[in-house]
């Protein structure tokens, strides 16, 4: 029986590592390492279906509005999950907004009434 097999079978690394006779670390190692290989299918989020709408309205304040004022309209729009997974939604899409939209840095000479003092 190979390592994955055991495994699967008894579901310990330790059980697995008696019937391959081999040690538990190198058990581990190799179902990490199928594990990695493996495509794991995503798994979809409560807040998948008003990903689109809470990017619209972030988009349309300038990423200003907050997820308080949110979720009265995720809701009548299907969401039917709890307030934090949406306080992380709107974060996460206000994140995305400001890495794209830097405002820039502004320099102090364009300032008005900006004089340049030299300390004696």
């Amino acid at each position: 029986m190979d390592i994955e097999s055991a495994y699967r079978e008894v579901g310990t690394y330790r059980g697995a590592a008696e019937i391959c006779s081999t040690t538990p670390k190198t058990v581990k190692r190799v179902v990490l390492a199928a594990r990695l290989n493996s495509e794991v299918p995503e798994t979809p989020h409560n807040y998948d279906q008003v990903r689109d709408l809470v990017g619209a309205r972030v988009e349309k304040t300038k990423a200003r509005i907050s997820a308080k004022r949110l979720l009265p309209v995720a809701r009548a729009a299907g969401y039917g999950g709890p307030a934090r997974n949406f306080r992380r939604l709107v974060a996460d899409e206000k994140a995305a907004w400001r890495t794209g939209n830097h405002r820039g840095r502004r320099p102090v000479e364009n300032l008005v009434g900006y004089v340049k003092t030299a300390i004696t």
